[in-house]
């Protein structure tokens, strides 16, 4: 499947299990509605998803608890990459610039 070139929205587990089934690589932004943080990363998201291969996800688990429970989300945002369905790194340190979240998804 083609990487989109700019951030999708997913709201549920399965649609995050389908997208990570579908691309070989993905980051996701775990966010909720109110992060000022998270919707101040929504242009750097962009930025990746235009500057990288991988495709790049904004998930908001609202009511999925186990979600944020088996990728031990403890604050927002909190980025996960992932190769082939699995995932291989994470970051959850705020904001982070383009050229840092750019490194971040390439050294992985």
């Amino acid at each position: 499947m083609p990487t989109p070139d700019a951030p999708v929205s997913v709201e549920s587990r399965d649609r995050l299990d389908a997208l990570l089934a579908d691309h070989e690589s993905v980051l996701v932004m775990v966010r909720t509605a109110g992060c000022a943080v998270c919707k101040s990363m929504s242009p750097i998201l962009d930025n990746v998803a235009r500057a990288t291969a991988v495709t790049v996800a904004e998930f908001n688990p609202r009511e999925d608890l186990d979600a944020v429970a088996d990728f031990d989300v403890r604050s927002v945002p909190t980025f996960l990459l992932f190769r082939d369905g699995d995932l291989v790194d994470r970051r959850a340190d705020g904001f982070v610039p383009t050229a840092d979240l750019v490194d971040f998804v390439e050294a992985a």
